[in-house]
């Protein structure tokens, strides 16, 4: 039996299947990767994408740690593609529990996820520091210099996870009790380095972890099944 015929047949046999996935689900959409050979950090900038995209440099340069998130991390004309739908089509089918995703894009919930744990937060949620009110990635898009709150004047900053901050707790907890229970985990498009989500999956202690990237990872030895390609392609011929 094929690979994808074995990830089909655990597919079909279960009503408890958690995905977790990384950058190489949303790079099928056309979102860049920051690790991939040609993704973000071979790219000429003053700075290695690691540094603009910490807390330290945010609060330092925030105008140029702005004029780098607008240039490469707001991908609002992105769409979903297969494996986002085909996760949202087990959801509604009452096989998949949730989404735990370390992608900001929001591509998951566009194709119709309704259970995503975003452990590194979300693009498409944006908060002044001062006041508290919300702001939309458009909003955050077409401001100049450093966006600034139009009702208190403070600095309004994206609700994702920089360098050097540490994960929501709720959504870490969530995300273990899900992995744990689960009686299938998919681990797609992910090399897992990078932590503490990486560590998410050691809680796994079912019998079918499923590990979906078009390279090897660290963890494919550990794999009940790997399957290696496009993770689109991969989850369309499910």
């Amino acid at each position: 039996m094929g690979q994808i015929e074995r990830l089909r047949e655990m597919v079909a046999e279960s009503d408890n299947i958690v995905f977790f996935g990384g950058a190489g689900v949303s790079t099928e959409s056309g979102i860049p990767d920051f690790r991939s050979v040609d993704g973000l950090y071979n790219q000429k900038y003053d700075y290695p994408p690691e540094t603009i995209l910490s807390h330290t440099f945010y609060r330092q340069r925030p105008e140029e740690f702005f004029r780098f998130y607008q240039d490469k991390m707001l991908c609002l004309d992105a769409k979903p593609n297969a494996a986002h739908l085909k996760l949202a089509q087990w959801e509604r089918e009452g096989k998949l529990k949730a989404v735990i995703t370390q992608n900001i894009d929001g591509l998951h919930q566009a194709a119709g996820s309704r259970r995503v744990l975003e452990l590194h937060g979300s693009v498409l949620r944006n908060y002044c520091e001062e006041c508290g009110k919300f702001f939309d990635a458009e909003y955050m898009l077409h401001a100049e210099g450093t966006p600034r709150c139009d009702a208190c004047g403070g600095r309004v900053k994206p609700d994702v996870v920089l360098y050097e901050e540490g994960l929501d707790n709720q959504i870490l907890r969530d995300a273990i009790g899900y992995i744990a229970g689960a009686d299938v985990l998919i681990v797609g498009g992910t090399s897992l380095v990078v932590y503490p989500a990486a560590g998410l999956i050691d809680y796994y202690r079912g019998k079918k972890l499923v590990l979906v990237n078009k390279t090897p990872t660290a963890r494919d030895s550990a794999a009940d099944l790997v399957v290696q390609g496009s993770i689109g392609e991969i989850f369309a011929a499910l």
